[in-house]
């Protein structure tokens, strides 16, 4: 990589300007800091990430002249398109407005919500299908997070918990 020779600072701190995004501006300042002689190691401790990331995200501004791509560009990742979203954007806005609210607002039996509202709410407001890992994570998206019930405390419970489990996502 010989110290990333045909950058110079001054470039990666322009580059720094023209990103948006927590990775793209730590591949930026490891490169910075590389520049200034600190290893890799130390690099890869100060990011909290492996060494061998720490020396991915350098390999991208060390070709060359970086293949017609600027600085900037190779700090950021490709579009990587997935499976399109089930909910648009304005439904998932809809959805995260209602979360904060008691799932007996949108005429759910429950005081608290659960994957298994959670999927049931989505069926019938949106005509789409959730698996329930999927609802815990669109739960904790929404800023809910998971409160077990307390002793004596029946706010929590859960109807028909088969399982044993007691509690519901709340508000944080």
């Amino acid at each position: 990589m010989a110290r990333l020779g045909h950058l110079t600072v001054e470039q990666l701190h322009d580059a720094l300007e023209q990103v948006d995004g927590r990775r793209p501006v730590q591949r930026i300042l490891a490169a910075v800091a590389y520049k200034d002689g600190v290893t890799q190691a130390t690099i890869a401790e100060r990011h909290g990430v492996s060494r061998k990331t720490v020396y991915s995200w350098l390999q991208r501004f060390a070709a060359g002249s970086l293949d017609g791509s600027t600085v900037a560009e190779a700090a950021t990742d490709a579009d990587r398109p997935g499976r399109p979203r089930r909910l648009s954007g304005d439904q998932r806005d809809r959805l995260e407005r209602r979360l904060q609210e008691p799932p007996t607002e949108a005429g759910l039996d429950g005081p608290t919500w659960t994957p298994a509202l959670l999927q049931e709410h989505l069926r019938e407001a949106f005509d789409v299908e959730y698996s329930r890992p999927s609802c815990r994570r669109l739960l904790r998206e929404a800023g809910l997070s998971y409160r077990p019930r307390r002793e004596g405390d029946d706010t929590h419970e859960r109807p028909g918990a088969a399982d044993g489990r007691r509690g519901g996502w709340v508000p944080s």
